[in-house]
């Protein structure tokens, strides 16, 4: 089951890389995240994660314009990213970091390949119309989406 008893939404992929190369194309980000995820009122140009604790988590648009929504908490190559999530339950960047919930993506060497963990918790954070966000991250169209864009962009074994 991909929802846990605390609300928790939890996927796994296993690829066949090793997790540097894991690590590497999911942190790029603009390999695994879908250009239809867009908060911003023109096409996506790039997604951008600055590789750092404390780094933003950023759409840039074709005109330049800039959407940021989430932050780097853990940057810890190639084992643990942890993204604070500033979108809330109305799709809509969330100013106040205490209302946001996190994701952790977890990446473990599994036989000639990696176990790629994606945990997205503490969604209650968001307020009363949690479920619903929950919902929306759990469906095929969320999390699910981003690791199968993971898996093809790492191709064959490294």
């Amino acid at each position: 089951m991909s929802i846990e008893q605390d609300g928790a939404v939890r996927h796994e992929v296993v690829v066949e890389v090793g997790v540097d190369r894991a690590f590497a194309v999911f942190s790029r980000l603009d390999a695994v995240k879908p250009r239809e995820h867009n908060l911003l009122d023109v096409p996506i140009a790039e997604t951008v994660l600055e590789p750092y604790a404390g780094g933003d988590v950023y759409d840039r648009g074709v005109d330049g314009s800039t959407c940021r929504w989430a932050r780097v908490l853990v940057h810890d190559p190639p084992r643990r990213l942890v993204l604070a999530w500033l979108i809330g339950t109305d799709w809509r960047v969330v100013d106040d970091p205490a209302a946001a919930s996190e994701v952790e993506v977890t990446f473990t060497p599994e036989g000639a390949g990696t176990r790629v963990t994606l945990v997205h918790r503490h969604l209650e954070r968001h307020g009363t119309d949690w479920p619903g966000l929950r919902q929306g991250l759990d469906a095929d169209g969320g999390w699910p989406l981003w690791l199968r864009r993971l898996a093809s962009a790492v191709g064959g074994r490294d």
